[in-house]
């Protein structure tokens, strides 16, 4: 009986194994099948599938446009020199530019200190990982990352590395690191400078021989800004960023919105920032063939790349260093005069324009540094730097008295001094008995714009009794003042083509009303060298206010270096406002500016007395105090003079300041650095008409 189950057991073991034998050779049947119809039937279309190339586009840099100044002489230049890039295919890897690192290191130097020093100790971690993968990713094995993102796994994976364990590189593996950081800078299809600086000839020939070598890699020419005049008007230029700063964080969605790359060089201050849009150029676009892993097939230049449009400048380049130079004379002069008196003088500026135009034709300011003991150019001061001006802005105290209807031409005011209730006593630098309008602005009477400024708030007493109470609206008076004001754009911003300008400080209601007074005669707000000038032109230029502008005329580029392109755009004169005064009565006060300077007892008449280009203006002295930690140090005078000329027909205005000057130790600053910078635009004035007559 058992041996009858044994042999029915044997019997059906071969049926069992012919069923699965069986269902074997249909797998491998459908299997075969399955091969033969992606074979014969879709394998034409998987193998374009795998074939199939993608087109992508990527913006090359050009050179930025220069600058000239009006004359064509050149201001900012671009240079020519060697680069090496780097412009990787899609998908690389961290590996794959270790590995062009390591065969670049050997054409070109990147020991450069700076570099070196730039390498982090993140650098050298990842580095070494790559060198190491196995062998610390063994070590992550033993960290519980589950819970971990891709990029907390990461770090904990560099975390790994022991600090001996990336001490002690060699020079060459520094290299490689700091090699390696600028490629992993770069962004696919985009390039990316590996080094632009110092490339010999010799390294740019290893490299452009072994490109075969270095996948991405490329040997070309680069630029950088020179400026052939040192640091002439350096300020108000401004500067481009570099290629490791790219563009600003703050500023990248606005940018990249207009087709800039991360790491494109753009304007970071004044002139180069403002006129960006112009300066920047036309990229060449590339377009890239890729396979589908990403390399790189084929490349094609599908727009010509075109550098930025040349700007030209109101500046005078010649005026310009000339104005510089006056400035620097006489700042270096007064304090090696009186070198205690004058130890809190650190600045100068000057601004000179055509009233007409509002033509920049200079901005100069130079600035002490006390601890280095040296002067530098500051330029953008005159922009930037406010201070209290003193009688300049007297002209505008008479006009807005005009206005108002609380003076009329010959007014007349007895100049005595003016005690207020509390003992305060207001002046002017010496009594002047009774003076008319013409004779206030000419001697410079402050008693008389104190009176001005009372009947603009209402109190009409004259003479004022003494230990009076001043019977008017400070907030009132004080805000009547400032909308006048604003009218010639003292305390307004100027529309200047600049990105940063001070409007000054304007000041609240003061508690002491002798304060009211005191801004009838520049002693309260504040105003830049840049609003003094636009003031006086609009004095000069019959009562129209005009945007001052750097800018005269954008050109196209063109191939020669010596030619200016055709023009692209003109700036043309914008008038911002006219103030409120009649043709009359801003001839009245443009009669009193022409006798401070040119009459006798004028109080600008030694520095102008005997100038044949018939100028006008008007000086000014501000009182003002330093203090250290709420103690006062000393009383010092702020110098100032505006001015103009011809006074019958206005071609230049000018301002100047001088602050924190010792009292009686400014030696007429205000009006030598006035004198010579108008004597210096005549002459080279008269030079110009007489080259162009021989012309």
């Amino acid at each position: 009986m058992v041996d009858k189950k044994k042999k029915k057991k044997r019997a059906q073991l071969p049926v069992r194994m012919n069923i699965l034998f069986f269902a074997i050779f249909l797998l491998f049947s459908a299997l075969i099948l399955q091969l033969g119809v992606v074979q014969i039937l879709n394998g034409e279309s998987y193998q374009e599938e795998i074939e199939r190339t993608n087109l992508d586009t990527t913006s090359v840099p050009v050179p930025r446009g220069k600058i000239y100044d009006r004359n064509g002489n050149i201001i900012v230049d671009n240079e020519a020199m060697y680069s090496i890039t780097y412009t990787p295919p899609k998908g690389v890897q961290a590996k794959d530019r270790l590995k062009v690192a390591e065969t670049l290191v050997n054409f070109i130097d990147m020991s450069d200190k700076k570099k070196i020093d730039r390498i982090t100790d993140r650098d050298k971690r990842e580095y070494y990982l790559l060198l190491h993968q196995e062998e610390i990713e063994e070590r992550l094995e033993e960290v519980d990352t589950e819970e971990m993102d891709a990029s907390e796994e990461y770090a904990a994976t560099l975390d790994l590395i022991t600090d001996e364990e990336i001490a002690d590189f060699s020079d060459e593996e520094l290299e490689i690191i700091a090699t390696k950081k600028e490629l992993d800078k770069a962004y696919a299809l985009t390039p990316q400078v590996v080094k632009n600086e110092g490339v010999t000839a010799e390294e740019y020939a290893a490299v452009a021989e072994h490109l075969d070598e270095l996948p991405g890699i490329n040997a070309t020419t680069d630029w950088n800004r020179v400026y052939p005049n040192g640091d002439t008007l350096s300020t108000i230029l401004g500067r481009i960023s570099t290629q490791e700063q790219g563009i600003p964080a703050e500023d990248l969605s606005a940018y990249l919105t207009k087709g800039y790359s991360r790491n494109d060089r753009v304007g970071r201050s004044g002139l180069e920032e403002q006129y960006e849009d112009f300066l920047r150029g036309r990229k060449e676009q590339i377009q890239y063939t890729t396979r589908q892993n990403g390399t790189i097939i084929g490349s094609e230049t599908i727009v010509e790349g075109e550098r930025g449009k040349d700007l030209v400048l109101t500046t005078d380049l010649e005026f310009q260093q000339e104005v510089d130079k006056i400035v620097l004379e006489e700042l270096k002069a007064v304090k090696a005069k009186n070198p205690y008196d004058n130890r809190y003088l650190t600045n100068a500026y000057a601004v000179v324009m055509n009233p007409k135009t509002g033509e920049l034709l200079a901005v100069s300011g130079v600035n002490y540094d006390k601890e280095k003991n040296e002067y530098n150019n500051a330029s953008f001061m005159a922009l930037s730097n406010a201070t209290e001006p003193g009688s300049s802005i007297k002209g505008a105290t008479i006009l807005a008295g005009y206005d108002a209807d609380v003076i009329s031409p010959g007014t007349t005011f007895y100049d005595a001094p003016i005690t207020l209730a509390g003992g305060l006593t207001k002046k002017s630098v010496s009594p002047m008995g009774s003076v008319d309008d013409l004779n206030a602005l000419k001697r410079s009477s402050n008693v008389y714009m104190f009176y001005v400024a009372l009947r603009l708030g209402g109190d009409y007493r004259h003479p004022l009794p003494s230990h009076a109470s001043l019977n008017i609206n400070k907030a009132e008076t004080l805000q009547t003042l400032q909308n006048y004001f604003n009218q010639f754009g003292l305390g307004a911003s100027t529309g200047i083509d600049f990105p940063d300008e001070s409007t000054g400080v304007r000041g609240q209601t003061p508690e002491n009303p002798g304060n009211i007074l005191d801004f009838a005669i520049g002693q309260y707000d504040t105003y830049t060298t840049l609003q003094l000038a636009q003031y006086v032109s609009t004095i000069a230029n019959d009562g129209y206010r005009v945007q001052p502008h750097f800018l005269k005329e954008a050109r196209d580029p063109i191939a020669s270096l010596d030619e200016l392109g055709p023009l692209y755009y003109t700036k043309n004169t914008t008038v911002m406002n006219r103030i409120n005064m009649t043709n009359d009565e801003i001839s009245r006060v443009q009669e009193g500016f022409r006798r401070v300077f040119q009459e006798s007892g004028g109080t600008g008449e030694r520095y102008f007395g005997k100038k044949s280009y018939n100028p006008a203006g008007k000086t000014g002295t501000a009182q003002t105090s330093v203090y250290e930690d709420g103690q006062k140090l000393a009383d010092l005078n702020n110098l100032t003079m505006v001015g103009y000329a011809p006074f019958d027909d206005p071609e230049v205005a000018f301002a100047v300041v001088v602050p924190s000057v010792g009292i009686n130790a400014g030696d007429g600053i205000n009006g030598k650095i006035a004198s010579r910078i108008l004597d210096a635009y005549f002459d080279i004035k008269e030079e110009h008409d007489e080259k162009a007559d021989e012309e």
